[in-house]
């Protein structure tokens, strides 16, 4: 009983001081409150080592799309039947991402985080010894297991390990991975795949896991829920088919000729995810849950950023195929010149709490928004006669713009959670992330191909990536009437502006 009057503050510190283990501590934390406590020290490490994990599942994904010739001869089969390898991966994120925050608050975050990063490295060691496609597949499938629970995991570890002033600082590192991973995956692919062997792709993540590892033991405390809600089964089988149809349907509308079998998914996806609207409405603890679109913040974050997504999702997709397909570059060519947008968003991290501190949540967004859609615009009109110097400078200002667009959106989300429902915030968001990534190349793919239709060509001229670039840039621009309803003060407590 005298340790049931203590304070939270003061439970936390003694887990800290080695004096009460975490496990006994859990049923001393009242409902809605989690084991731990954000410290203010080492929030840069967390947030390092978190966006390490993260890159080395970014950039797994992209090396892989450039091996994936020289798999597909090993292996004896043809080039296009390693598509598979791809979209299993695709669909243990889309089956599993939804239920990582219940996990995470059942058995700690930093132990499912661990646990992701382990099952990241399992699949990579399966990978590197695939024989055969099915074997590739089914290791894949494992990697993506972990990847599923690397990213809403991981931001969960951060937004429970941060103080709310320094939450802008620390999202400005985790957002480095997803900008930096598809630009640096290609030309480091090219050279793994040239010079080394393709499996080196996947062993190279085994000591950066181990690492991981090791790091996350000693640097991140561990959190969970004194109570926490019981896993919906239901949910999990209606939400792992409806995103596994809608991501496995994006994936396969994007290949020429296969539009119609990726429209059927996409369709069955939508009709299960009305299904699963349905019963989360009748539903407790729904393992997806609806409800957070009823916080403004979290709401308009949602749908401006996945908009924006769609952005950048298409762009790591037209523009390799731009430079080689319509400048003639090689390559390791091409792959030096789009590294300037992960230059880009390195140089955007210092500056991002320093502007969202003097211009604020909203007008930072809408201002930084066209800027960045205008950035991507441009990149439709590149041609072969451009000084390279002026589209490296126009690629490193993308890569700024977005990243800072995106920090601000990643960070401004959680502005009005509760404790209580972060864990199921951080999975929802993600699901939303990675599912418009994916249909960000679906939708650049198809304007492509649209212009190449209209033009009657086989082989995209520059117009038609001028049209692509278009289209996507019309959509992330179409953010900017979302966020024009984020309140003049949202995120003042984050960002430190007072208007």
């Amino acid at each position: 009983m005298r340790l049931r009057r203590r304070g939270l503050a003061s439970i936390n510190s003694e887990i800290r001081d080695g004096i009460l283990p975490a496990a006994d501590a859990v049923a001393l934390v009242p409902k809605g409150e989690a084991v731990g406590a954000p410290s203010t020290q080492n929030y840069r490490l967390i947030a390092l080592i978190i966006a390490c994990a993260l890159f080395m599942e970014q950039m797994d994904a992209t090396v892989l799309a450039t091996a994936l010739p020289t798999m597909a001869r090993d292996f004896g089969v043809q080039a296009t039947a390693m598509s598979a390898a791809l979209t299993s991966y695709l669909l243990a994120l889309a089956i599993f991402i939804p239920a990582s925050g219940q996990m995470a608050d059942r058995f700690g975050s930093r132990t499912m985080f661990r646990i992701a990063i382990l099952l990241f490295m399992i699949g990579s060691l399966l990978c590197g010894q695939a024989t055969s496609l099915p074997f590739m597949i089914a290791a894949r499938f494992v990697q993506g297991l972990g990847g599923a629970m690397m990213i809403p995991i991981g931001r969960l570890v951060l937004l429970r390990s941060v103080n709310k002033a320094d939450m802008v600082s620390a999202m400005s590192w985790l957002i480095m991975p997803a900008l930096i991973g598809p630009i640096l995956g290609p030309p480091v692919g090219g050279f793994i795949v040239t010079y080394l062997d393709w499996r080196w792709i996947f062993w190279l993540n085994l000591p950066i896991g181990m690492l991981g590892v090791v790091l996350v033991t000693r640097f991140i405390g561990e959190f969970r829920e004194a109570q926490p809600a019981r896993f919906d089964a239901p949910g999990f089988l209606l939400s792992g088919v409806s995103l596994g149809c809608l991501l496995f349907g994006f994936e396969i509308a994007s290949r020429p000729g296969e539009a119609a079998v990726g429209a059927i998914l996409a369709v069955v996806g939508l009709v299960v995810g009305l299904a699963y609207i349905r019963y989360a409405a009748r539903t407790a603890d729904p393992i997806l849950d609806l409800s957070l679109m009823r916080v403004p913040s979290f709401r308009l974050s949602v749908i401006a950023g996945s908009l924006t997504r769609i952005t950048q999702g298409a762009q790591p997709f037209l523009l390799p195929l731009m430079l080689q397909l319509g400048f003639g570059m090689s390559a390791a060519a091409s792959g030096s010149i789009t590294v300037a947008g992960a230059m880009g968003s390195l140089a955007m991290k210092g500056l991002a709490p320093r502007l969202l501190r003097r211009f604020g949540f909203r007008r930072a967004l809408v201002t930084n928004g066209l800027v960045a859609s205008i950035g991507y615009a441009v990149c439709g009109l590149f041609r072969p006669d451009w000084p390279i110097a002026a589209i490296f400078a126009t690629l490193l200002a993308c890569g700024f713009f977005m990243s800072f667009q995106f920090t601000a959106y990643n960070t401004i989300a959680y502005d009005e959670i509760p404790k209580a429902r972060m864990s199921a915030a951080t999975s929802f968001y993600a699901t939303f992330q990675q599912l418009m990534l994916s249909l960000g190349i679906c939708i650049g793919a198809a304007a492509l191909h649209a212009g190449m239709l209209v033009s009657g060509t086989s082989v995209p001229a520059l117009a038609d990536f001028t049209i692509a670039f278009l289209v996507v840039t019309a959509i992330s621009a179409s953010a900017t009437l979302f966020n024009l309803r984020f309140a003049p003060d949202a995120g003042a407590d984050l960002s430190g502006h007072r208007g």
